[in-house]
């Protein structure tokens, strides 16, 4: 059995994580397709050093911010872990807001054929010329679904959505719908999803707190580095939003206010996404029992 703690960015689902992984003396998978790179620490409010002592924490600082990572890699990254941790008689916990590398792990990937390289370089080239608004919009027209899921400012997965559908004629929501799931854990889901106002509160709070322990010293280092706003790693939520400070001399505060625009953004679209998913345990406050989940999970 895998034991998962899903919900929106800014539920608390890390603190929640930690406490029962310390009551099961077990380890804890990250399931966030941005705490995987390196470096970036603060704005992606990542466990300190004081949680990963205590707990062993994987898949976090994996790859380099001009890296691409994407759900299969962590389906086969995620499943050497799982299998390591229940030969040694552990129950692991998979934690974080990231749905579809939970759900591709679950049910499965969906098959299609091997992509032509020239396709992508082709909507990169779109990309720049066009740029992301206009591919969007075709997106959306396309595959509705997997367009509000990603939301209007995610490029990569924007670009992901067209090559799928140009490469395939089935956009990515079809070929979920079409593919034949195959469960292959047993999981113990926990959703952790507080009220919308105290979510959106959480958020601005942690917002404050990010810029407080240095979010923009980190970017500076990130940048000085080498890495561009192109790469991955930068192009990600509470990061991007910074740029027109660095390029454009915008102000650090209105930069800000548009990262925690955008964090309440994302998490009305990760709520619309958990709608969809039956859980075993669904907690709407923050009075979380660990004893109630304990003898659940012991009835089992």
């Amino acid at each position: 059995m895998i034991i998962t703690i899903e919900g929106p960015t800014g539920a608390g689902k890390s603190a929640i994580a930690l406490e029962l992984a310390q009551a099961l003396q077990t380890e804890i998978i990250s399931c966030d397709s941005r705490q995987i790179y390196r470096y970036l620490d603060i704005g992606t409010a990542k466990v300190d050093s004081s949680a990963r002592e205590l707990v062993k924490h994987h898949l976090l600082d994996i790859v380099d911010p001009d890296q691409s990572y994407n759900a299969g890699n962590f389906v086969k990254d995620a499943t050497a872990i799982i299998e390591g941790l229940e030969a040694r008689g552990k129950i692991p916990i998979l934690c974080g807001g990231t749905g579809m590398y939970i759900k591709s792990l679950l049910e499965g990937l969906f098959e299609h054929p091997e992509l032509d390289p020239a396709l992508r370089k082709k909507l990169n080239l779109r990309l720049q010329n066009e740029g992301l608004t206009a591919l969007y919009a075709e997106l959306n027209s396309i595959d509705p679904v997997f367009a509000l899921r990603i939301g209007s400012n995610d490029p990569q997965r924007t670009l992901r959505g067209l090559e799928i559908f140009q490469a395939t004629g089935k956009s990515i929501t079809q070929h979920w719908a079409e593919q034949h799931k195959s469960q292959t854990f047993d999981a113990f889901r926990i959703l952790i999803a507080p009220p919308r106002a105290k979510l959106y509160q959480n958020i601005d709070a942690r917002m404050a707190q990010m810029m407080e322990r240095g979010l923009l010293s980190e970017i500076e280092k990130i940048l000085h580095m080498g890495y561009t706003w192109q790469d991955p790693g930068l192009n990600s939520l509470g990061y991007k939003e910074f740029r027109a400070h660095f390029e454009d001399h915008q102000s650090v505060e209105e930069c800000a206010d548009l990262a925690a625009q955008h964090h309440r953004n994302y998490a009305k679209r990760q709520m619309t996404w958990y709608r969809k998913v039956t859980f075993d345990l669904t907690y709407e406050d923050s009075r979380i029992s660990l004893s109630d989940i304990l003898r659940v999970l012991e009835a089992r």
